[in-house]
């Protein structure tokens, strides 16, 4: 599966751009805040329905339109499809597959594949465990629908419970029971998926590490979680006082967490720049090689500007890496031409190269 052509309007800073891609590389130079990020962030809202870079929709719409149009055109072995997607000021948004829109946005996550690897994946170093919880969530909801439809429902009583115990004036406890019955209901699918998803993950993501590194470093991913010793039905009934005192749910799977470590110390506190990127690298071609392995679909893999803040041996070890056979369609931006230039040299698979200034793009 690839990615032949897109046309996009209105998107950010881009007004108006058809482009026809490479089937394996393709590579977008260009100084920062030209647009590079903005056309990779145009590819990943055809798989994911949303922006990797901005949750409203409206703040993507180019300054003085009123509307914004993502097309594109995807080869399968055995079809051709066709996404499209359209927002409007003040309207619902339209997301259309081969002509057909979706009743549920969700039903589209996992049709079209696709990894991306940018520089705010370092938040999931440095920011709280909800962002490592959804970097599990996004992996498994490409694959599992199932686990999918879980995650909603529990989120959707999760938010329910929060805003009860919120107006503490009055709490239904009837109302109470009913929610926790849903969440309990939901979360132990999800821990267990979630527990076998790390279980097949981690092999991987370390052997990739070690190319990355040539071994310097031991690596290591633990999935935390208190459903792994506790029912969340007596999590639930223990902190119930405290929920109620404080407003919102203090125990459930949306508490879980990824705990990262370098040579046995946290990942956070020891490592430097280039360990960090390592290591961020690693997990997400790790992901790529995991969802390609499940699904039986070779993802789209896009890399905003990975080798900076990397030694040029990392830079060639993951060059080297991502010019395997196993890997298909790739997008790669980079302000440096040299890194640009060894990825041609190196590589003798079908490539093309793209200039953009002022989100304007041009086939070089």
């Amino acid at each position: 599966m690839y990615l032949k052509k897109i046309n996009i309007l209105n998107y950010r800073n881009i007004e108006e751009s058809e482009l026809v891609f490479s089937p394996k590389i393709n590579l977008f130079w260009g100084n920062n805040g030209m647009g590079k990020t903005n056309l990779l962030d145009a590819v990943y809202y055809l798989s994911f329905c949303k922006s990797h870079l901005n949750a409203i929709d409206n703040q993507l719409i180019r300054h003085d339109t009123d509307f914004f149009i993502i097309q594109g055109e995807y080869v399968f072995p055995d079809s051709i499809a066709k996404v499209s997607c359209s927002v409007k000021r003040r309207r619902k948004k339209q997301f259309l597959y081969n002509k057909k829109e979706y009743e549920r946005l969700a039903d589209h996550i996992g049709r079209i594949p696709l990894v991306l690897v940018s520089p705010s994946d370092s938040s999931l170093i440095s920011e709280g465990s909800d962002e490592r919880r959804r970097f599990m969530d996004i992996i498994i909801s490409q694959y599992n629908r199932e686990y999918l439809d879980n995650l909603i429902s529990y989120n959707s009583a999760l938010k329910s419970r929060n805003a009860m115990l919120k107006n503490n004036d009055y709490i239904d406890e009837t109302m109470l029971e009913v929610f926790d019955e849903k969440l309990c209901a939901n979360a132990a699918p999800i821990f267990r998926e979630r527990t076998e998803f790390i279980t097949n993950f981690i092999p991987v993501f370390k052997d990739f590490y070690r190319r990355i590194s040539n071994k310097k470093e031991e690596v290591d991913l633990r999935y935390l979680s208190s459903l792994e010793h506790t029912e969340l039905r007596d999590k639930l009934l223990q902190s119930r006082a405290k929920d109620k005192y404080l407003g919102f749910t203090t125990a459930g799977i949306h508490k879980d967490d990824l705990d990262m470590t370098l040579d046995g110390f946290s990942l956070k506190r020891t490592a430097s720049q280039g360990q960090s990127k390592s290591y961020l690298v690693a997990m997400k071609l790790a992901q790529f090689v995991f969802l390609k392995q499940i699904s039986g679909k070779t993802p789209i893999l896009l890399l905003d500007d990975i080798f900076d803040k990397l030694d040029a041996e990392r830079v060639e070890n993951i060059i080297r890496e991502i010019s395997e056979d196993d890997f298909g369609q790739i997008f790669i931006t980079n302000t440096n031409h040299e890194h640009i230039d060894k990825l041609i040299s190196n590589n003798s698979q079908d490539f093309r190269l793209f200039a953009i200034e002022e989100g304007k793009v041009t086939n070089k």
